[in-house]
């Protein structure tokens, strides 16, 4: 079976035991995550052949990452090692109740971040891809990291290769010379789907929901076909908040023609939300490859993301029959002998 390639930076996360907050911490836990690598480690558990590309610094925190990505089965041939660098690193206290989570970010001069476009040759790296994702994090994070993933969509355009992007709107990561305005649209021209809401085609495109027959999100769906011709579906989760720990969570996905949805899943109580769209888009590729339906997919994705809220850490460490199982109704969590 060929493979779903990931591209983008993983970063060490550091985050507090349980709820407890920052100023409470007499140790830190240690994970690794990124939008793009949780994909592919998601696509991995599920039973699909995956490889991340990425950059890491070589020393023991890179190797460390690389294994924490083996360990589930994702294929790390394709990661560059740069020497006298750093690994990019994120601080997390886990909301409850009425307090929210906090993120905090330590990841200017990461190995990521000063990559040399060069260094990936991307005709080998998709040679036995059917897939290729990546998010609007990457190129936000330095000039040659956009130039890196244009050069990785050529190259999948050139070759055939299904393309996705979650776009991931996030205005202030982009600290070097130009927003993601203008940089986005080129990326997204070259994508077959895309993972976009009502504020990232505004901030990206501009694009806003007109009045009438078909508003809301459907016409910002027909406007971003009308501007970027090859995409063929858009797809988009709606979450409710009710606190930190109780959240609710549905699936979009318009196909062209209709505007597809899914039941609502009501989360309560969350262990943790971080990793929560990118086991969504995870679930949605495993869904497209498999079951050859879109409306499928997407229940399937929907599934595979609330569940994904109940593991802690970024991965989605979720099988194919239990997510099967939360599809047809069994959500009463009661113990399985």
């Amino acid at each position: 079976m060929k493979s779903v390639v990931t591209f983008g930076e993983i970063m060490m996360r550091l985050s507090t035991p349980g709820f407890g907050r920052f100023v409470q911490a007499g140790s830190l836990n240690v994970n690794f995550g990124g939008g793009e690598a949780n994909v592919a480690a998601a696509v991995a558990y599920l039973g699909i052949p995956a490889r991340h590309v990425t950059r890491f610094p070589a020393n023991e925190w890179g190797y460390a990452a690389a294994a924490a990505y083996r360990r589930y089965g994702v294929d790390t041939s394709g990661i560059v090692f740069g020497e006298n660098e750093r690994i990019g690193v994120y601080f997390l206290e886990t909301g409850a109740m009425l307090r929210s989570s906090k993120v905090l970010y330590d990841r200017a001069g990461s190995a990521f971040a000063t990559l040399d476009p060069s260094g990936f040759d991307w005709e080998a790296l998709l040679a036995d891809a059917q897939w290729f994702h990546f998010t609007g994090i990457t190129p936000a994070i330095s000039a040659t990291a956009a130039q890196a993933c244009l050069q990785a969509v050529q190259t999948a355009n050139r070759l055939g290769i299904t393309v996705s992007a979650d776009v991931n709107s996030r205005k202030n990561l982009w600290q070097w010379g130009k927003t993601s305005a203008e940089v986005m649209p080129e990326l997204v021209a070259g994508c077959d789907l895309i993972v976009c809401g009502k504020g990232d085609a505004e901030e990206l495109f501009g694009i806003t929901e007109l009045k009438g027959e078909d508003k809301g999100f459907i016409s910002i769906c027909k406007q971003i076909q009308e501007r970027f011709p090859r995409v063929k579906k858009i797809l988009t989760t709606k979450r409710g908040s009710v606190s930190a720990t109780h959240n609710t969570l549905m699936g979009r996905c318009w196909t062209g023609q209709e505007l597809l949805q899914t039941t609502t899943y009501d989360m309560m109580p969350m262990i943790d939300r971080i990793g929560g769209g990118d086991a969504f888009l995870g679930g949605f590729i495993y869904g497209t490859l498999t079951y050859q339906d879109d409306q499928k997919a997407l229940d399937f994705a929907t599934a595979a993301s609330a569940l994904k809220h109940s593991v802690e850490g970024d991965f989605s460490l979720v099988s194919v029959p239990e997510v099967e199982a939360i599809m047809h109704g069994e959500t009463t969590g009661k113990l399985s002998r």
